[in-house]
């Protein structure tokens, strides 16, 4: 069956009428495709068991009726204008049934003005085919990479996901999903084809490969049983609710009477202050979300019922008297709330009563106050800006002295911990209470000798597709810090990325720097990477030594860098010589991948050196100074006197030089 009636050219009608069985062969032959592009644009908040059905409805609800007027099925005459068009992929009945599927996905985002901004759209309250009973559906699980671009896609609104999948699945101009997302209905088409070409960037191969994977493919997808409890409760929860039906309607009665009984103004309460108000997340829905941070962690503790402790926890917030000891990490505002937070914890511990709300996805907030004698409140504030497995899966609930106990996010399924000091000694179990609250830990030391570094080891659940083991320690902030360790450069091998300091070789490295942590207390920090960017032969035929580089990145964005020499010990806990100290920097970032150091080194001999070493890119090193030398590589090695100076430069193997850092 031909397209294009006989009596119209392609390029002359503005528009194109199809049959209904044109438009259903279209959905059979692209319905992957389109079930696909669906899944993308529609709202990560949705979860993955919701979005997965509502692809697959979206597209199944595109397909017109049987009587539907010849008049509504209509080519958007874009379709056609638009190189696409020449691909059998974009023929007219799927470019049709495309646009379709578009609007229905756009829509569980859009909102109109009158609408409730706490409840989802209209779209996605709407009950639709197919439905799943007593199973949970998600795609089969990627890697870090599918990880990373799906919660790149879950911070952009639907119609920049939507040109992001159009441009990398269906291969469209910028011009061409611009017009199609304008025919669509999307808001400002062109500002959305703009920030999804900067999504996935520089590899934007590779993101066409991520995003035909399973990760994002709700055609293969796994299948889980739902709580089994809860829908016993359920079924319990509706024959109950039918009994208080008769009651309800009677207190409802008496209650518009009495608050028109009540003066104008009496009891109003400020909702982000209400108890009533805040925000609680269901026990379950991590398991059901793509975006795991603390917005899934659930209410828990034996007193987040207790409306006084909450509504005092939420006064102090709001306006702390000066009994309330106040502290806040730094750049963190101490704010009262302007949305109702969320609960995170209420309960006893440590003999206090601890309450934990998380307030808009970008601070923490720790309330104590003491259950017996004297003593003021406290009030902590931490940031948690884009928090995720690692970052968001513990909060310090309570330190006593020396030990303190943590609150473990929902998908943590396994703890231990260990001593950073003895890389070869296996972790030990550590209890967690069924509220999520673990024994108490030992703490770094402040001060003194350090002879421990106590860490969390711990394991998220399998339930989310990540199932790893990462370190978190102590360092005096609410949010524990998540230690990573990225290997040494392999021969003509590419850039190797920050992995969990788990294995024998980030152990042994840690176990050497171990100590430098105590720089960064109290400063905010939210993770901390060990780059081994140089190994290097010494003089006089010794042993090798090794460079690292101590990243830490805090919550609001700046870094810390500190560059470390370990020459070969005898113990393994010698730690390292710190030979530059850098604040406010982006190297040892992604943003700043080349280094180069130096320091002088005394061979066993008693003779002097001047040390210096490179990252990967680096391939010539000169110094010049009191001492000059050249090395056509990595690193650098020439007599020196003990306290020659010496300047450091090098050169890339892209072109440019680079300065030693201090």
């Amino acid at each position: 069956m031909p397209i294009y009636p006989p009596q119209q050219r392609p390029d002359a009608a503005p528009s194109e009428t199809l049959g209904v069985q044109q438009a259903e062969a279209a959905l059979v032959e692209h319905y992957p495709r389109l079930v696909r592009l669906a899944y993308v644009v529609l709202p990560p908040a949705l979860g993955r068991h919701r979005r997965v059905l509502a692809a697959h409805g979206a597209v199944q609800r595109a397909l017109p009726g049987a009587r539907t007027s010849p008049d509504r099925l209509r080519v958007p005459a874009q379709s056609r204008r638009s190189p696409e068009a020449a691909e059998a992929p974009a023929s007219a009945p799927y470019a049709w049934m495309r646009l379709r599927v578009l609007r229905t996905a756009l829509a569980y985002e859009r909102r109109p003005r009158w609408w409730p901004g706490r409840l989802p759209a209209p779209a996605a309250l709407r009950p639709t085919l197919p439905v799943v009973w007593g199973l949970r559906l998600f795609p089969r699980a990627g890697g870090v990479d599918e990880l990373a671009l799906d919660r790149a896609l879950s911070g952009v609104p639907g119609a920049v996901r939507a040109a992001f999948a159009l441009q990398l699945l269906d291969g469209m101009t910028d011009s061409g999903a611009r017009e199609l997302l304008a025919e669509a209905g999307a808001d400002d088409p062109a500002g959305a084809v703009r920030r999804a070409a900067r999504l996935g960037r520089p590899d934007r191969a590779g993101a066409q490969v991520l995003l035909r994977s399973g990760e994002f493919d709700p055609c293969t997808v796994q299948t889980r049983p739902s709580d089994l409890l809860r829908r016993r409760h359920r079924m319990r929860a509706v024959a109950l609710a039918a009994a208080l039906c008769v009651v309800a309607g009677a207190l409802a009665v008496a209650a518009e009477k009495g608050v028109r009984d009540e003066a104008p103004g009496a009891g109003v309460t400020v909702p982000a202050l209400d108890p009533a108000a805040l925000l609680r997340t269901a026990a379950e829905q991590w398991a059901d979300t793509s975006r795991i941070d603390f917005t899934a962690w659930p209410a828990r503790g034996d007193r987040r019922g207790d409306g006084e402790l909450l509504g005092r926890a939420l006064r102090a917030w709001s306006e702390p008297s000066g009994a309330v000891r106040v502290s806040t990490t730094p750049d963190t505002v101490d704010v009262p709330p302007a949305q109702p937070p969320r609960l995170l914890f209420a309960g006893e511990v440590d003999g206090a009563a601890v309450v934990l709300f998380h307030d808009g996805g970008v601070r923490v907030v720790r309330y104590a106050e003491p259950l017996a004698g004297g003593g003021g409140a406290a009030l902590d504030f931490a940031r948690t800006d884009d928090a995720d497995v690692t970052t968001g899966a513990a909060v310090v609930v309570s330190r006593t002295g020396e030990k303190a106990r943590f609150l473990l996010a929902p998908w943590i399924s396994e703890t231990t911990t260990r001593d950073l000091l003895a890389p070869n000694t296996p972790g030990r179990p550590l209890e967690v209470g069924p509220d999520g609250v673990t024994a108490l830990v030992e703490r770094p030391a402040a001060g003194g000798a350090c002879d421990a570094w106590p860490v969390l080891q711990l394991r998220s659940s399998e339930r989310i597709v990540e199932n790893h083991a990462f370190l978190v320690t102590d360092l005096g902030d609410l949010a524990p810090a998540h230690l990573t360790y990225t290997p040494k450069p392999g021969s003509g091998a590419p850039a190797r990325q920050p992995r969990e300091a788990t294995g024998p070789e980030a152990l042994l490295a840690w176990a050497r720097t171990a100590c430098s942590l105590r720089t960064l207390s109290g400063s905010g920090v939210r993770a901390v990477n060990n780059w081994a960017f140089a190994e290097q032969k010494l003089p006089e035929g010794e042993a090798a030594a090794q460079w690292l580089c101590t990243r830490a990145d805090t919550w609001r964005g700046p870094g810390r860098v500190l560059v470390q020499f370990l020459q070969p010990a005898a113990s393994p806990t010698t730690p390292a010589a710190v030979v530059a100290d850098r604040d406010d920097t982006a190297l040892c970032s992604r943003f700043g991948q080349h280094i180069l150091a130096g320091t002088h080194w005394k061979a066993a001999s008693g003779r002097w050196y001047v040390l210096a070493a490179g990252s990967r890119a680096v391939n010539r090193i000169e110094a010049a100074g009191q001492v000059r030398g050249t090395a056509g590589g990595p690193t650098l090695a020439v007599r020196a006197p003990r306290d020659a100076s010496v300047q450091l430069t090098a050169g890339l193997r892209g072109g440019g030089t680079l300065a030693a850092v201090h």
